[in-house]
């Protein structure tokens, strides 16, 4: 069994970078042990994000595009934000037919993970996507997303591929195939 530690106690909070996508906060922490330290953050309004796992045909259903991050084409799961307003699972459906060209008529959620805690506040709900039929709408992305169809009973060998590393893709991967087995 684990102890329930009390929350360390904010005695200051400053901004200390500002972007047009990102604002790093500095936090002046006091431990309930009495240790003082400073942390520092990613900070602003989370309005969250999705990922799907698509699956079709007997196929997943990945994307491939360019992440700015690592400079590279990288290859996994559909995913976005969500917007004003909207619900996650009406995002799910959103994000599918901007950057894959589907809509689902049955998203299941699987999980809500978290991406860097100690640095984030953001969570990603993780959902899957089945019962899929062509659907488009007009997204963001500045150039056209390579959709790469993925053979379903192959899904081990996509961890294997340089190109699928992104955490996130990796967890929605073992996440689906653990709902699938059921």
């Amino acid at each position: 069994m684990t102890t329930r530690h009390k929350k360390p106690e904010i005695l200051h909070r400053e901004i200390v970078a500002k972007s047009r996508l990102f604002q790093i906060e500095q936090l002046h922490l006091k431990f309930s042990n009495g240790v003082e330290r400073q942390y520092e953050r990613m900070s602003g309004a989370s309005r969250g994000a999705v990922m799907i796992v698509p699956v079709h045909q007997g196929k997943l259903l990945l994307a491939k595009e360019y992440a700015a991050g690592t400079d590279n084409y990288e290859l996994g799961f559909p995913k976005g934000l969500i917007d004003p307003g909207e619900e996650a699972i009406e995002a799910a459906n959103r994000e599918l037919q901007e950057e894959i060209g589907f809509a689902s008529k049955k998203l299941t959620l699987l999980k809500e993970l978290s991406l860097a805690p100690g640095y984030f506040a953001s969570k990603m709900q993780i959902f899957i996507a089945e019962d899929l039929y062509e659907s488009t709408l007009e997204g963001d992305e500045p150039e056209p997303i390579e959709v790469i169809p993925y053979p379903l009973e192959q899904w081990q060998t996509l961890l294997d591929n340089e190109d699928f590393s992104e955490s996130r893709s990796v967890s929605a991967l073992f996440l689906a195939q653990q709902f699938l087995a059921k």
